[in-house]
């Protein structure tokens, strides 16, 4: 009897139908669209980095005593 209940679930089993998961990117090209995705936001952080203006020279503290080499001869 125990036979019989394994069989009738086993043949539900194979009827079942599996269902596929949808992937939102296809996995054939998600490692290509990552790395295109990685070098946009380098190459934006490049661009914005090298577009600023760098704030002007201003005079030294009145303090200020300039370095001087000990082994100058």
């Amino acid at each position: 009897m125990a036979q019989k209940a394994n069989k009738a679930r086993s043949a539900a089993n194979k009827n079942a139908k599996t269902v596929e998961k949808k992937h939102m990117i296809d996995p054939r090209y998600k490692s290509f669209i990552s790395t295109v995705i990685v070098v946009l936001v380098l190459l934006i952080f490049f661009i914005v980095n090298n577009t600023r203006q760098e704030p002007a020279r201003g005079d030294y503290p009145s303090n200020y005593k300039p370095q001087t080499n000990s082994q100058q001869k």
